[in-house]
């Protein structure tokens, strides 16, 4: 069983590098520090150019920064694509279309399992 995984762990990267909330706030072009605020305590999610920008200060990716995000994204987009393929096994193929409704399957069965390699951070 995989262990828990907080929603994203930007207050222990920042912790980690000595950084305070203020001084992030700047670096991330926020307007506020309310807005890292929100971000570290799980509130809001930041928008993708500020998690762009979270990867670039901490020098970690946003799959670890964000590890409880793309736990659960993954488990919710695995469960589409099996879905998917569910769906296409249940639809008539006439010559047209089985080739390409073949070519689909085979594509989704060869992404089985988690759509994202686990990764590990250094820090919990």
């Amino acid at each position: 069983m995989t262990p828990h995984q907080l929603e994203n762990y930007l207050r222990t990267h920042r912790k980690h590098s000595g950084l305070t909330q203020q001084e992030v706030t700047f670096l991330l072009g926020c307007e506020n520090g309310a807005q890292v605020s929100r971000y570290e305590k799980r509130r809001r999610l930041p928008p993708l150019e500020t998690a762009l920008a979270c990867e670039a200060i901490f020098g970690v990716p946003i799959a670890e920064l964000f590890a409880g995000v793309q736990v659960r994204v993954g488990n919710d987009t695995e469960k589409r694509r099996l879905e998917s393929r569910t769906r296409l096994q249940s639809k008539t193929a006439n010559a047209r279309n089985a080739r390409m409704i073949s070519h689909r399957l085979r594509w989704l069965a060869e992404r089985e399992g988690p759509l994202v390699a686990n990764r590990t951070s250094s820090l919990p």
